[in-house]
């Protein structure tokens, strides 16, 4: 690891941790654990429908200037996603999302308002994962930052617009994967996001976030990237305040993920196989 990628990494995890202590003073926050499962997922270059059961940790507050989010995913494939150890169970993933939002006019005493957007903000954070699968074993790291929009809706929607900084140093026994030595970074890209929470009467609402991504340039092996698009929405029921409970304490719903040329991979580079998913999964959440 070179001197600047850890230079990089250290700030993104001290940026993590004074998220956390900003935390601490949250006007409001969110946890939850969340389940989810689909059996129609896909993996660049694997050809075959791969069953997915992902396990996720969720935090969201907000504090006098602005707010935080943190995510992580823990994913387990059945074995048409080999481990790199044992084939049969299936790889792990663990990948893990953090953002921190400072509304600027927040900050400076006075909103940010002009027709439908009721605030600015500017987002910085950073995306982290580690897969044991055969083929590629990713190791991401990417930092991310950018302008926010706040629109005036109810619930919340928020759109971004992304500069980022991603390199990887896959380790799979699949050639010319295996060829690769040491970390690979990709050219500076941009990405436009959008993220929403919107209700729908009292026990309803439609959630999600939308990711359009620039091609990043060569691959580690030398392959043109492609604009890469991962759209992914759920229906949520409050099942809990259905019953009587507390309002937005259980939730059950349904989600559905489309990914195109995902991770940059495109038909021409996977032979056609993987680099698309189109993924319905059933979800369950208890917050807390």
């Amino acid at each position: 690891m070179t001197a600047s990628s850890l230079r990089r990494l250290s700030a993104a995890f001290t940026l993590f941790a004074i998220g956390g202590g900003i935390a601490q003073a949250a006007d409001w926050s969110d946890t939850a654990i969340s389940w989810r499962a689909g059996s129609d997922f896909r993996e660049p270059f694997n050809p075959k429908d791969i069953k997915k059961n992902i396990f996720a940790l969720t935090h969201a507050s907000g504090y006098a200037y602005g707010s935080n989010y943190f995510n992580l995913d823990l994913l387990q494939s059945d074995s048409n996603d080999p481990g790199s150890l044992n084939q049969n169970d299936g790889a792990q993933e663990a990948y893990v999302v953090y953002r921190h939002t400072l509304d600027i006019g927040k900050l400076r005493g006075s909103d940010i308002k002009f027709g439908p957007v009721r605030g600015v903000g500017a987002t910085v954070g950073f995306d982290w994962n580690t897969k044991n699968d055969v083929g590629y074993n990713s190791r991401k790291r990417m930092l991310v930052a950018g302008p926010t929009l706040m629109w005036d809706v109810p619930g919340f929607l928020n759109t971004s617009l992304f500069y980022l900084h991603e390199s990887n140093a896959p380790s799979g026994a699949f050639p010319p994967i295996s060829n690769v030595r040491g970390r690979y970074t990709y050219d500076a890209h941009a990405m436009l996001n959008a993220s929403w929470g919107i209700p729908v009467g009292s026990l309803w609402s439609f959630e999600g976030y939308a990711n359009v991504i620039a091609s990043k340039g060569k691959d580690e092996v030398g392959n043109d990237t492609g604009t890469e698009t991962n759209i992914d929405m759920q229906i949520m029921f409050d099942a809990g305040a259905a019953m009587g409970h507390k309002k937005n304490t259980f939730r059950v719903g349904l989600e559905y993920q489309y990914w195109n040329n995902k991770f940059g991979n495109t038909s021409a580079t996977t032979g056609g196989q993987g680099y698309r998913a189109k993924t319905p999964m059933i979800r369950a959440e208890y917050h807390f």
